[in-house]
C-alpha cells in the first residue's frame, strides 16, 4: 500500500445564538444517526469568503438565518479518508452570529436534526473537543456583550 496523500481543507461554520427568557441559546446539529451533536460547518467553496461560507452553512444545516457579529476563532484537526487513502488536515473558521430568523425544522438533508440549547447545556451536548472550545469562547463573547452570564444570572 502506498503512503497516504495529504490534502488541506478549509471550512467555515458558526455559533448562532438568540436570547430566550433572559437565557442565551445556541443551535446545534446532530449527525451520524443523531449520535453526534456539533456546530454547523462546511467547506469554503471556490470564490467564497469564509464569512460567506459560515452564513450559508449555518442556514443550510440549521434552517436559521444569522448575521455575523464577531470571529470566534479557528480549530484544526487531521482525519483519514480511507477509501481515497488521503490524510486531510482541516482548518475550520468559526463566527458568532446573531439569530435573525428561520426555524430549525428547515434544516437540510445533510443533518439528522437541528435544535436550540441553552449555552451550558450545549457545552455538555457537543461531541467534539474543538466544538466545545469554540462554544466556550462564544459564551465568553456573548457574556461580555451582554454584561451578564448567559444563564440569566449576574
Amino acid at each position: 500500500m502506498k503512503p497516504a496523500a495529504i490534502k488541506n481543507q478549509v471550512s467555515s461554520g458558526g455559533v448562532i445564538f438568540r436570547e430566550n427568557n433572559n437565557t442565551a441559546e445556541i443551535a446545534l446539529i446532530s449527525v451520524k444517526g443523531g449520535n453526534v451533536w456539533c456546530l454547523p460547518k462546511g467547506l469554503v467553496e471556490k470564490g467564497e469568503l469564509p464569512e460567506e461560507t459560515a452564513v450559508r452553512e449555518v442556514q443550510e444545516e440549521t434552517g436559521l438565518k444569522g448575521r455575523i457579529i464577531d470571529k470566534i476563532g479557528d480549530i484544526s484537526y487531521w482525519y483519514f479518508i480511507k477509501e481515497e487513502n488521503i490524510r486531510s488536515r482541516k482548518t475550520v473558521h468559526f463566527y458568532l452570529m446573531k439569530y435573525e430568523g428561520g426555524t430549525t425544522a428547515d434544516h437540510n438533508w445533510e443533518v439528522d436534526d437541528a435544535a436550540w440549547f441553552a449555552v451550558d447545556e450545549a457545552l455538555k451536548k457537543v461531541s467534539y473537543k474543538g466544538d466545545k472550545e469554540i462554544v466556550e469562547k462564544a459564551k465568553n463573547i456573548i457574556e461580555q456583550e451582554n454584561g451578564e452570564s448567559v444563564n440569566g444570572k449576574k
